[in-house]
């Protein structure tokens, strides 16, 4: 089986708005450790796969194709929003 993870795709740091904040990404783990480039140094891996991420509408949908191509899914809970409220007078304390 071809381990996996599941979460759900945050809010942008830089932006204020929630758009596409509700999708759903399944990102395949390496089932190899990485190696340096002897040239540049870099961390790399001949695993290809670790490089697709998908995209899906709700979590449902990305169970049952995890469950229809036989995907070990571990599946991480989102964060709680925190929302923190103030007046815009604290901008001026």
């Amino acid at each position: 089986m071809i381990p996996a993870r599941l979460y759900q795709q945050g809010k942008p740091a830089t932006q204020s708005g929630r758009a596409r904040a509700e999708r759903w990404v399944l990102e395949f783990e390496s089932r190899r450790g990485k190696r340096p480039d002897p040239v540049m140094g870099w961390a790399g891996g001949a695993e290809t796969l670790e490089q697709v991420r998908l995209f899906f509408p709700s979590r449902e949908a990305a169970e049952a194709y995890a469950a229809r191509h036989g995907l070990a899914v571990e599946v991480v809970p989102p964060p709680a929003r925190r929302l923190i409220l103030k007046s815009y007078a604290d901008n001026f304390r």
